[in-house]
């Protein structure tokens, strides 16, 4: 015989465990189905973790740099791969505990270990237990991609969730992947101390970003001392004697051989909905293997949503947090929120971060719309040159009728904060004229913001 709840959450991301405290503090008897651990990709081996590491990594660049800033330092500086390993799993084992003692202390609500399917329409089974709902929420989120490569079954390789388990420090780590998650590994390796090779398909790195954004974010790696080849096909891999791995590949219509300690693949996502059995449900998904979902998360069948990863809206913390909102919103506050009203924003932690709010150039040019657009290097940016930091440029775009901002990329020292400064301005839709006449704080870097905005040009 099922249990009867009043709802079913599955997965413990950044969007299921916050509906699920909702749900129960509105009196509806709730149960919550993680398989492994609370906190999802996020506080496992996403955002918490690798920012964690990204930190070590940038106190090690900054030790080696010590002598640029008149600081003195006796010896070389070398990284403790297990120290470093040891803070982060500090870090994380706080936030995925502190999440357990939460949703365990809230009264209507069980936590339930195991890995959930449906068995009926309504009907979830974990670990021989069955429950019933009239509410059912899927929030199981994404894992690696891993290709069908010649001789990748016979050797080690890493995914953006195994690296987090490594104390030792590579020797040469090979990364196929030029994007996001790649990157981000790529130059926190080096600064630990490896040599790093990126190993990508496309003709440039991050390739839905604009070409000045990829190629100054390649110069700034490769300055690192970071090899990188793009043009990359007909992958292969093969074990090397006495460890490591070969790698293989036509670049730009040249074999390249890269002999490597460890491998890295970091090629993409895809989304965890094998194991739900969803094929007893009617619930219907995309090509690419996501679950589809309207305007309100809501799936084509009355009484399941799904939030997060799981959907393809947006593989990211703030996204899965707000797909939370937005349920919670519309069935416990009577406000219609709806995913089209966000504005897409996100950011790649690399040092200098690059944040980035709204629409690209090519968007731009795309729209058809007349634009204005604004460039300031950081060469220009007086606390960028204080601090040592002048990699990068600013750039927003903005509508050259309604003067409204269209989108901006803040690849600096800082971005991934001051960009929040033109996304606000976007969501309370503020003329970009406001900013221009904003005073700022000297010094800082947002101060030339309103500078900036006064020297926009038309897009051409």
């Amino acid at each position: 015989m099922a249990e009867n709840v009043d709802a079913i959450v599955i997965g413990g991301g950044q969007a299921g465990p916050f509906l699920a405290v909702r749900l129960a503090q509105a009196g509806m008897k709730t149960v919550i189905i993680e398989r492994s651990h609370m906190g999802g990709t996020c506080v496992n081996n996403g955002c918490m973790p690798t920012k964690t590491m990204v930190a070590s990594a940038r106190v090690a660049h900054m030790a080696r740099r010590a002598a640029e800033y008149g600081v003195a330092l006796a010896g070389d500086v070398r990284v403790d791969m297990k120290a470093v390993k040891a803070r982060k799993d500090k870090i994380v084992e706080a936030s995925s505990t502190g999440l357990v003692k939460w949703i365990e202390g809230t009264e209507n609500l069980e936590l339930i270990w195991g890995t959930a399917r449906f068995t009926g329409p309504r009907e979830i089974e974990v670990g021989g237990r069955v429950f019933s709902a009239p509410r059912i929420f899927l929030n199981t989120g994404g894992s690696p991609v891993v290709p069908d490569w010649p001789g990748l079954a016979e050797v080690s390789y890493l995914t953006n969730e195994s690296i987090m388990d490594l104390d030792v420090l590579p020797d040469h780590l090979i990364i196929v992947g030029g994007s996001y998650i790649g990157l981000e590994f790529a130059q926190m390796f080096r600064r630990f101390g490896s040599r790093v090779t990126v190993v990508e398909h496309g003709e440039r790195l991050i390739s839905r970003e604009d070409p000045d954004v990829s190629d100054t974010i390649r110069e700034i790696l490769e300055g690192e001392g970071i090899a990188i080849h793009l043009n990359s096909r007909d992958i292969s891999v093969a074990p090397m004697d006495g460890g490591g791995v070969k790698l293989n590949a036509n670049v730009g219509g040249v074999s390249m051989t890269a002999e490597g300690s460890h491998l890295l693949l970091a090629i993409g996502r895809t989304p965890n909905v094998e194991a739900l059995n969803l094929g007893v449900t009617d619930v219907v998904v995309t090509e690419r293997g996501y679950i589809k979902v309207d305007d309100q998360l809501r799936t084509n069948v009355e009484g399941i949503w799904a939030m997060g990863d799981v959907t393809g809206h947006g593989a990211f913390t703030h996204t899965s947090y707000n797909d939370f909102e937005i349920v919670a919103a519309n069935l416990l506050d009577n406000d219609p929120r709806r995913v089209s009203d966000r504005i897409d924003t996100y950011a790649l932690f690399i040092d200098p971060p690059l944040g980035r709010v709204g629409m690209s150039e090519a968007d731009v040019r795309k729209s058809g719309r007349k634009a204005l657009v604004g460039l300031m290097p950081m060469t220009r940016v007086g606390r960028a040159k204080e601090k040592g930091e002048t990699q990068g440029f600013m750039k927003v775009f903005v509508d050259a009728e309604s003067e409204l901002f269209l989108g901006a990329a803040f690849l600096c020292t800082e971005g991934d904060e001051i960009v929040h400064i033109i996304l606000d301005a976007m969501a309370g839709k503020v003329p970009y004229t406001v900013l221009k006449r904003a005073m700022h704080i000297h010094p800082t870097v947002s101060e030339l913001i309103p500078t900036m905005l006064q020297e926009l040009k038309p897009l051409e």
